[in-house]
């Protein structure tokens, strides 16, 4: 019981957790296939248009 008193474990787990938390929205960033250009879209488009 008094390992769990001590402050430097407290201090880590606190690290931990605000690691945790802190990359936790990055997980979801990101698209996981290859970008593609919408059917009608007329960009990007080859320059000069003339």
């Amino acid at each position: 019981m008094k390992q769990l008193l001590k402050p430097g474990i407290w201090r880590k787990a606190l690290l931990v957790a605000l690691v945790v938390v802190m990359a936790s929205p990055l997980v979801g960033c990101g698209r996981k296939s290859a970008p593609e250009p919408p059917e009608d879209s007329k960009f990007p488009r080859i320059y000069p248009t003339q």
